[in-house]
């Protein structure tokens, strides 16, 4: 599977992390983002860089991470049981992006590497990430751009792989208790070694590369659409939909806890305001009601 290149996986982890957040400032034109570095005692650390109260971006958190230690936390170990024991390795950038107006889709994205040593045994090294969407007040034509953006960046690694990893996601970002996805998707994907390293490296990059890609248009269509308390209101509860599942669900959130990241960091994928409401129904045919009926639904973008 070819020796893999930790040094140039994290020198493009680093240079990813500084050209994403160089794209939010300029979409959002007025803040920039503060930088928070910290260091974890068990080995390794990260840099932190947040945007905080912008004109467009009411939160966004960029985090790089690159950690190590001698034994595989069990939220990694979960699907892989073989490896329980082993050392590791784990980098990875990854970010979160709450807008002021409701307009802007919610967004999510990351992108890692992990190798799992044992002495007398060859490294056992995988790739994963994606990018999804969680709109609240959707625009059809920005969903498959969305998914159009997706599928032309899997398009020279195999016509197969923009559905494969589509699927992931619809699959990893569903709420049981709720009954409903996320939001609309993207890709998602995970222990990713079945090409040569440079193959599957490449393909990481493409994934990191592709984010602000797919964003930043809609970001400059929606970004000065007018909203009234109504849609804030909406915005601040289905963003509770957003905590629920980072809480409950999400394996990088458990995987950071379980191995002694840094709390502020990790968490910084909440929104920093959301609202909850007793049994919340929309009302039929409201843009609210939408959101529910046509957007919450695994389904082909692209079929036309």
């Amino acid at each position: 599977m070819g020796l893999p290149n930790a040094d140039a996986v994290k020198a493009f982890l680093l240079q990813l992390q500084a050209n994403i957040c160089a794209g939010l400032e300029q979409l959002d034109g007025a803040a920039s983002f503060a930088t928070d570095s910290w260091q974890r005692a068990e080995g390794g650390g990260g840099i932190s860089r947040v945007l905080t109260d912008g004109a467009v971006f009411e939160q966004a958190g960029v985090n790089f991470s690159h950690v190590m230690g001698a034994s595989m936390p069990a939220s990694a170990t979960a699907h892989r049981p073989e490896l329980a024991g082993r050392s590791f390795e784990a980098m990875g950038v990854s970010l979160v992006i709450h807008p002021k107006n409701p307009y802007i889709p919610t967004t999510h994205a990351n992108v890692r590497f992990f190798i799992a040593r044992k002495e007398g045994a060859d490294p056992v090294w995988w790739f994963g990430g994606g990018f999804d969407l969680t709109p609240y007040y959707p625009f059809e034509s920005d969903v498959k751009e969305w998914h159009q953006t997706a599928n032309d960046l899997c398009a020279p690694f195999g016509a197969e792989v923009y559905p494969k990893y589509k699927e992931w996601c619809d699959k990893y970002f569903f709420l049981p208790h709720r009954g409903e996805t996320r939001g609309v998707g993207g890709l998602f994907f995970d222990d990713l070694n079945h090409w040569e390293f440079e193959r599957c490296f490449d393909f990481m990059q493409a994934v990191g590369n592709g984010f602000i890609k797919a964003y930043g248009p809609i970001v400059e269509r929606r970004k000065a659409t007018e909203y009234g308390e109504r849609e804030r209101d909406f915005q601040l509860y289905r963003r509770g939909r957003y905590v629920e599942f980072n809480l409950v669900y999400d394996r990088g959130t458990l995987f950071g806890l379980q191995t002694g990241g840094r709390t502020e960091s990790i968490l910084m994928s909440m929104p920093p305001l959301v609202r909850w409401q007793y049994a919340y129904q929309p009302e039929a045919g409201t843009p609210e009601a939408a959101l529910y009926e046509r957007f919450l639904k695994p389904q082909d973008w692209l079929a036309n």
